[in-house]
């Protein structure tokens, strides 16, 4: 019975470090995956002050409904209180789930950053959101979108027909399986020592029991 108990003993541990790890593992160890410069680089322009301590990294899905509520409401908040104050900053990743209108959404929202407008075009996406699956993502309303923040379209539509980004939103798609997210939104939110998974659109006192905690 000594000998079971003792065995046993490794095992809890180990169950136990994994869920925590899950949650809040090391920024700098356990994997080069998990670096802040691994996990910023690639995705959108820094929304905020760069050297703000705490950094959200978002991944998202431009018709993902819970992603548009998050954008709509939650996301504004955080804003207006700590990422132009100067505490927080946004960066965004692509997960594309609901499958090519999403992939060619995210392409579109970086044939607008070509152009310095990535954020313009971001929530001009979110604004005109549609549904899942509803066929609201097409060249003309893509085009549409492009307009109302002032691209050139000839420059932005080469961009789409020559599917210059699609590899980059397809590789950021697997890096966020790498690391385990499955579901949109999801947020890893962390400083230069410690992470908290965020999965959903939680509630804004879920964000700020974090930002606390960092």
């Amino acid at each position: 019975m000594t000998k079971l108990y003792l065995l046993a003993i490794p095992i809890i541990i180990g169950i136990i470090a994994g869920a925590f790890l899950s949650f809040y593992p090391e920024t700098e160890s356990k994997s080069d995956s998990l670096t802040v410069s691994k996990l910023i680089e690639g995705g959108s322009p820094i929304m905020g002050n760069p050297n703000a301590p705490i950094t959200i990294l978002e991944w998202g899905d431009y018709q993902c409904t819970f992603c548009y509520k998050f954008h709509q409401n939650t996301l504004n908040i955080i804003n207006e209180d700590f990422i132009k104050t100067g505490k927080v900053k946004l960066v965004f990743k692509d997960f594309p789930l609901n499958g090519p209108d999403s992939l060619l959404a995210a392409e579109a929202a970086y044939c607008a950053q070509d152009q310095e407008k990535y954020w313009q075009y971001h929530n001009e996406l979110y604004n005109n959101w549609g549904g899942e699956r509803t066929g609201w993502v097409t060249r003309e309303s893509l085009d549409k979108f492009a307009m109302t923040v002032n691209l050139d379209l000839n420059k932005f539509n080469k961009c789409l027909d020559e599917h210059k980004y699609q590899n980059k939103v397809m590789s950021l798609h697997e890096f966020g399986k790498e690391i385990g997210i499955d579901a949109t939104p999801s947020f890893l939110v962390f400083n230069g020592e410690k992470m908290i998974k965020i999965r959903g659109n939680q509630p804004l006192e879920v964000f700020l029991k974090t930002f606390d905690e960092l």
